[in-house]
């Protein structure tokens, strides 16, 4: 296993971890305003949720969508977001990165993920996307660049951080995007997105392929 494998298992293992207690978030400032365009941005018709977690933004999705999939890694989280939606969701337990649909979608979302994807996997994870969106097919996104200093122990310019779950410690990726900077990235992979902030580190951002 290389070394990216590596972090990318602890990763998984840590998510599955603190599936039973990860909060909502709402309550955050800048949180509440990323809901909000979530429901400007009107996610209609077939909706793709990858990572979805613990489900906070996949009610959301299903007000708008005719159908949603969500798709996630770890079988803990699926069992709360299906306990928070009920009925009307398909759940897919699958390792994003290699998960392919069938079908195509008129939206693909993804809450609080393009952070922890790898930049070695940047370009390959956005492919992906591509390939799961019907022609003319949407994207929107919202995440937070937020890194506290106690999960820097590789140090600052790593993208790998250190987080705790009871008595284990778990690396996981955490990549802290500017809104200019990932907005020039996604287009140097035939992305057109507009990435803005709502209250910093929280940001969005919604396009499509070129």
């Amino acid at each position: 296993m290389d070394e990216l494998e590596g972090v990318l298992g602890e990763q998984a293992a840590y998510y599955r971890a603190v599936a039973g207690e990860y909060g909502d978030y709402g309550a955050l400032p800048g949180v509440s305003e990323l809901g909000e365009v979530v429901e400007a941005f009107g996610p209609s018709g077939r909706v793709l949720e990858l990572a979805c977690g613990p489900g906070v933004w996949t009610p959301l999705l299903a007000r708008h969508a005719d159908e949603v999939t969500a798709v996630d890694a770890s079988a803990e989280m699926l069992e709360r977001a299906a306990a928070r939606v009920g009925d009307g969701v398909r759940f897919v337990q699958a390792d994003v990165f290699g998960w392919r649909p069938t079908g195509r979608f008129d939206v693909v979302f993804f809450g609080f993920w393009l952070s922890h994807v790898p930049p070695e996997r940047f370009a390959a994870f956005w492919s992906g996307v591509a390939e799961c969106l019907v022609p003319g097919g949407r994207v929107l996104f919202v995440d937070d660049a937020l890194r506290p200093a106690e999960e820097l122990v590789e140090g600052a310019e790593s993208v790998v951080v250190r987080r705790r779950a009871g008595e284990a410690a778990h690396r996981v990726v955490k990549v802290g995007y500017r809104p200019a900077e990932l907005e020039a990235r996604l287009a140097g992979v035939g992305w057109s997105v507009r990435v803005r902030e709502t209250v910093w580190p929280f940001y969005w951002g919604a396009g499509s392929p070129v």
